[in-house]
């Protein structure tokens, strides 16, 4: 359950603020006239020996005198997207820390100035203020449930689909392996489909395997379980003049398979289905927005699993489109399972695709866990993803797509290697592999989810788990779907 919004345009007197519990001003470089409660901020900005502007970078919390509690932080103009976030998600924090059912927040300045402000603090309200899954006995935390905002009364519909879009991706990462097997996440995708009415088809190991489809068979054949499957769904809007594709990795969690992971880097495994419950988001909140475009998207749903019936390294398996793939290693499962789904996806003839995966530890290696790597077969695609991203506040760094690198992939008993074992430049030959299965030349983007976990929170997101690429992926669609500008 998402917190309701009640808006209220420049009704900002400390007597319409005096019921607030819990209070966050934003405020722009220029101190407003009339500021409610000013007694109290300059009373304690005296204490600290600090002056207004420093609320830029030092955000001040107080006690009110109607026994609440108010946070004062300045938002400088001029600031990135991801910088007014985070300053923003810091401001916050100890107002959530109390767990309050309602929260008030008053923005100033000019209309834009405010507009602005409005935008990015709600959107920080709702993604933290939503309760996330947990298992312990006596959970006491409450969600947040209504949010008044003051000095700003406009459409904010945007704002609350990428929320709940960014909660849905984040929620269903966040739960416990044995609570989100590939069975259990197809029915769940099955009931969202309902929800929202998307079209829904399922290719299960019985199909996929009649098909060919022996990339993804090879990783989910390791499972006791024959639940994996390949998810279908469908967002058909009357009148859409373009389709685009989403595919998503749905690893429900990732042992290695033969070549078995240490504890170490098998903790945290149960994520690796991230890239799935991404392109989840990214549907259920263009759904919401009723963008006037075809979306369909693909889920590659299994687990990597280590067994007698397991893949193993020198095995050489054929895709769905009849490539030959030699194996190299059993943790390199991500491709394998996206290969024979991008083909599947492309078949369609999307105008444009994008995937979603925790693919490489090499891209953390090269960016660490603020940006997500972007690899693509179009430069221009990258040009514009990059600037999505630094619009938005979900950074992306472009990488090379040179077909020079291609030849580390050479196999001597099949047309192409999985992986090299010397792991160098890992996710740009992860990249180079992909596009192999990619069939009628589609413009394609590859997002390497580096960003899906960052200790601490990123951006405007508290939580360790970000679901960074929700805002990223909707708003590219957006970007790519309006009309060329002549």
């Amino acid at each position: 359950m998402f917190a309701s919004l009640i808006q209220h345009e420049n009704n900002m007197s400390e007597k319409s603020l005096e019921k607030a519990a819990h209070l966050l001003f934003v405020l722009p470089d220029q101190r407003p006239q009339d500021l409610p409660y000013a007694a109290v901020l300059d009373a304690k900005l005296k204490r600290r020996k600090e002056k207004y502007e420093d609320l830029a970078k030092n955000p001040l919390c107080a006690d009110l005198p109607n026994g609440g509690v108010a946070v004062w932080v300045v938002v400088k103009e001029g600031l990135s997207a991801f910088e007014r976030n985070t300053a923003l998600r810091k401001a916050i924090a100890p107002l959530l820390d109390e767990q309050p059912e309602t929260l008030a927040m008053a923005v100033f300045g000019n209309d834009a100035q405010r507009e602005l402000a409005a935008r990015a603090v709600l959107y920080v309200a709702w993604v933290n203020g939503a309760r996330l899954p947990a298992r312990k006995r006596k959970d006491e935390r409450r969600a947040l449930r209504k949010i008044e905002l003051f000095g700003y009364k406009g459409d904010v519909a945007m704002v609350q689909a990428l929320a709940q879009g960014n909660t849905l991706t984040r929620s269903l990462t966040m739960l416990p392996p044995n609570d989100l097997t590939p069975g259990i996440y197809r029915e769940k995708i099955k009931a969202l489909a309902v929800e929202h009415g998307w079209q829904h088809e399922e290719y299960d190991m019985k199909k996929l395997r009649k098909l060919g489809a022996g990339a993804f068979v090879a990783v989910a054949q390791g499972s006791e379980m024959d639940d994996a499957a390949i998810v279908h769904l469908s967002y058909v809007p009357k009148k859409a003049k373009k389709s685009y594709a989403l595919v998503g990795k749905g690893i429900c969690f990732d042992t290695g398979g033969h070549n078995l992971k240490p504890a170490r880097y098998m903790h945290g495994m149960h994520e690796d289905m991230n890239g799935s419950a991404v392109a989840l988001g990214i549907l259920q909140a263009a759904t919401q927005l009723k963008l006037p475009v075809r979306i369909d998207c693909w889920l590659a749903l299994a687990q990597n699993h280590i067994s007698p019936k397991a893949y193993k390294q020198n095995d050489v398996v054929t895709a769905l489109n009849g490539t030959t793939i030699e194996i190299i290693h059993t943790d390199a499962e991500g491709r394998m399972v996206l290969a024979d789904t991008l083909t599947l996806a492309s078949r369609s003839k999307p105008d444009f695709m994008m995937d979603f995966a925790t693919l490489t530890g090499s891209m953390m290696t090269a960016v660490g866990t603020r940006y997500s790597g972007i690899i693509g077969n179009k430069p221009e695609l990258l040009c514009k993803a990059v600037g999505v991203g630094n619009m938005v506040g979900e950074r992306v760094c472009a990488f090379p797509f040179d077909e020079d690198y291609e030849p580390e992939l050479d196999s001597k008993i099949a047309d192409i290697k999985q992986c090299t074992l010397d792991g160098e430049a890992d996710h740009i030959l992860a990249a180079r592999f992909l596009a192999r299965f990619i069939e009628n030349d589609v413009p394609w983007l590859h997002v390497d989810l580096s960003a899906c976990n960052h200790k601490g929170g990123l951006g405007a997101v508290a939580s360790d788990v970000t679901g960074f690429g929700v805002g990223f992926g909707l708003h590219l669609l957006q970007t790519l779907a309006e009309p060329e500008k002549t």
